[in-house]
C-alpha cells in the first residue's frame, strides 16, 4: 500500500532541519511523543556529510485493531532506520527509510527528501506499507497505514516545537 506524506517547516532551511534531525536529543523527543514505553537512539554522521539515524521503540498495541493484536501482543518494538545522503549544494539532501516492527512481517521502506519551500523546508514522505502475512496481509497494511500518518504528524509537530526552542 502506497503512502505519501510531509512535513513542512516554514521560515527553516534545510541545513538547519537536518541538524535537528541528526540531534539524538530531538530524536529522543520524537520517541517520547510518539508513545513509546522506552525507546533507544543511534544517531552517526559520517565523514562524507551522510547520516544513519536509527531509533528502536517499544510501542503498546493497544491502539491497532484486535486482529492485528493478537499477531503481536501487549507491545510491539519498531525500528526506524533513516539513511541520509550527503547534501547538495543548497543544503538539500534525499535519503531512505525503513520501519519494521520486529518479529513481525511488516514493514514500511520509502524516500525522505529535506527540499528547499521558498523560505521554508519541505520534508516530503513516500513509501510503501507490505504486510506478508497470507490472507490477511492487505487488511494489516490498510490497518498500518494510519499509524505511519499519525507518526509524520507527531514527528512534524515535535519538529515545529523543538525550532521554536532551539532558536
Amino acid at each position: 500500500m502506497r503512502v505519501s506524506a510531509e512535513i513542512r517547516y516554514d521560515d527553516v532551511d534545510p541545513v538547519r532541519v537536518f541538524a535537528m534531525i541528526v540531534d539524538p536529543a530531538f530524536q529522543e523527543a520524537k520517541c517520547a511523543a510518539t508513545g513509546s514505553v522506552e525507546h533507544e537512539v543511534d544517531v552517526s554522521v559520517h565523514d562524507n556529510g551522510g547520516a544513519t539515524v536509527i531509533s528502536r521503540r517499544t510501542m503498546p498495541t493497544h491502539h491497532v485493531p484486535d486482529f492485528v493484536r493478537s499477531f503481536l501482543g501487549p507491545t510491539l518494538q519498531l525500528i526506524e532506520t533513516q539513511e541520509w545522503h550527503p547534501a547538495a549544494g543548497d543544503g538539500t539532501r534525499t535519503g531512505t527509510i525503513t520501519v519494521q516492527i520486529h518479529g513481525a512481517p511488516v514493514r514500511f521502506t520509502g524516500s525522505v527528501a529535506l527540499a528547499g519551500a521558498g523560505r521554508g523546508t519541505l520534508q516530503p514522505i513516500e513509501g510503501e506499507i507490505k504486510a506478508s502475512v497470507p490472507l490477511v496481509g492487505g487488511r494489516i497494511e490498510k490497518a498500518a497505514e494510519p499509524a505511519v500518518l499519525a507518526a509524520v504528524r507527531v514527528e512534524q509537530r515535535t519538529g515545529l516545537a523543538w525550532l521554536a526552542e532551539h532558536d
